[in-house]
């Protein structure tokens, strides 16, 4: 049993291997020939466009006269890396902005506690002037939305309203195909 399960273990081994050697290689032929068709049809192409041109009697000289599949792949993968690029900066920018959206709440919150102990502390003026503080504390803390932490806006608040009334409409048609189906 052990020679058996030696002896499967290794074969295992040594067809991960090949497939890890073969995969490779594959996709890198497979690439060549996609990459191949595809540099022909933009050949096709330019040309068709520039006897278009021509016969149509704009002059056009092209800056290169024939698409290689070598010089294909490497634009995509210029384009590739470009594109990599732009995501991880865009996700860096939103880390970035959604962080001081953060500290901002953090600091209008501190700033709206501060200024309600300050307000109670005051044992030196009435009650109604107290009052008139607090009131104007509140409407200030309201125009600065302290009270919410981000998702106040009204385009998230009615694309999450969109969101629940697909949900009840799916289970509408539910409730209406099992009611049916009971029938």
């Amino acid at each position: 049993m052990h020679q058996v399960r030696d002896t499967l273990a290794d074969l295992a081994e040594q067809g991960t291997t090949y497939l890890g050697r073969l995969v490779p290689k594959a996709f890198s032929q497979v690439l060549a020939v996609v990459a191949g068709s595809v540099a022909g049809a933009l050949n096709v192409l330019l040309h068709y466009v520039s006897q278009l041109l021509q016969a149509s009697g704009i002059q056009v000289s092209l800056p290169t006269n024939k698409v290689t599949p070598e010089g294909l792949i490497f634009v995509i993968q210029w384009v590739l890396a470009a594109l990599i690029c732009y995501w991880l900066i865009s996700l860096a920018f939103r880390l970035v902005a959604s962080t001081l959206m953060c500290a901002l709440w953090f600091l209008k919150v501190g700033v709206a506690l501060t200024c309600f102990v300050l307000i109670l502390s005051d044992y030196n003026v009435g009650t109604e002037a107290m009052a008139i503080r607090l009131a104007v504390l509140l409407c200030v803390c309201v125009l600065l939305n302290v009270g919410t932490r981000g998702s106040s806006s009204a385009a998230n608040q009615t694309a999450r309203l969109e969101e629940q009334v697909k949900i009840l409409e799916r289970r509408l048609r539910e409730m209406e195909r099992w009611t049916r189906t009971e029938e």
